[in-house]
């Protein structure tokens, strides 16, 4: 399988949590509403969301503008309306600090999405280190001073479990041949793929919580009186 058959066998099915009807609508909602200025996609990789966000990640891909350090991003103060991250402070030691970073250089006003996971196997790029509730969340952008508007799910329970189940008899298959980890891991994604079309379901229900894909949090800095 070829490294771009396999990226977008990856994004299709594996990956498709940007894709989500709830994080398609939240993103094109800021940057509709982005009327000056350029946006800042931290921790990019190789999504390019619209020609006005500049592209910020610790690796070089085609699209990243930027070579930077989420916990000491190279930008001035006060310097981006929107701030958007999707699937990055899992991987940095300390999310709170990368956060606080974000929140900085963020104008006074402007706001800030931020999109991580909450049940997903452990995924290396190139640290794994963290998950986090709705709770979480919250906390997160409210420790950088910045005031959140609304956390919600990103991806449902529906999700959740499909990941589990796909990992689980991946690892399983390892055991037994450790070269049949990443084919059974394909073959599964596709197999249990229906699982995620319970997410719209399950989302509703009181215990929508337990074992959503993840969440996003937007949230706003004060503007300066």
């Amino acid at each position: 399988m070829s490294r771009n058959i396999r990226r977008r066998f990856v994004r299709k099915f594996w990956a498709a949590h940007n894709d989500s009807p709830a994080v398609r609508g939240q993103i094109r909602s800021l940057l509709d509403a982005l009327d000056a200025g350029r946006g800042l996609n931290v921790g990019c990789g190789d999504t390019r969301l619209d020609p006005r966000m500049v592209n910020v990640d610790l690796a070089e891909t085609p699209v990243v503008a930027v070579l930077g350090d989420t916990l000491a991003l190279p930008f001035a103060d006060d310097c981006f309306p929107l701030v958007v991250s999707q699937e990055t402070v899992e991987h940095v030691s300390d999310p709170f600090l990368a956060v606080r970073e974000m929140a900085r250089v963020l104008s006074p006003g402007g706001t800030l999405y931020l999109q991580a996971p909450f049940v997903i196997g452990y995924h290396p790029g190139p640290e794994d280190y963290w998950r986090f509730s709705r709770s979480g969340m919250r906390r997160l952008v409210e420790q950088a001073g910045l005031e959140c508007l609304r956390v919600e799910q990103a991806i449902g329970p529906g999700t959740g479990m499909y990941r589990i189940t796909v990992e689980f008899f991946a690892v399983t298959a390892s055991r037994v041949i450790p070269a049949l980890y990443f084919p059974v891991k394909a073959a599964g994604s596709v197999l249990f793929f229906p699982l995620v079309w319970w997410n719209g379901f399950l989302s509703a229900g009181a215990q929508a919580d337990r074992i959503p894909g993840g969440y996003f949090a937007v949230a706003k800095k004060k503007k300066i009186a």
